[in-house]
């Protein structure tokens, strides 16, 4: 599996890139996307990093089919989210 990130389709930054400026747009918005993933993952101390890459992975799938909102998006790394939304390429 590939490196991805939860985003919500209103925001124009990239979460890999530029995640100072996504956390900031995510909290203004309220929509608390580090805390929802957070909530729903399942980490321990002994995993390795391909586990706790494929527990992230599942938290970000599980949270996508329950947004009744149809507000986030699973974005791969090198993608061209911001591009796309409009933000200035980093």
């Amino acid at each position: 599996m590939g490196d991805f990130r939860l985003t919500t389709f209103d925001n124009p930054y990239d979460p890999f890139e530029q995640f100072t400026l996504w956390y900031l747009f995510d909290t203004e918005k309220g929509y608390n996307t580090c805390g929802k993933l957070d909530r729903i993952s399942n980490y321990s101390d002994d995993m390795t990093e391909k586990e706790i890459n494929d527990e992230h992975n599942r938290a970000i799938d599980e949270l996508i089919s329950f947004d009744f909102l149809n507000i986030y998006k699973k974005v791969p790394r090198n993608s061209k989210v911001a591009l796309d939304l409009g933000a200035a390429p980093v």
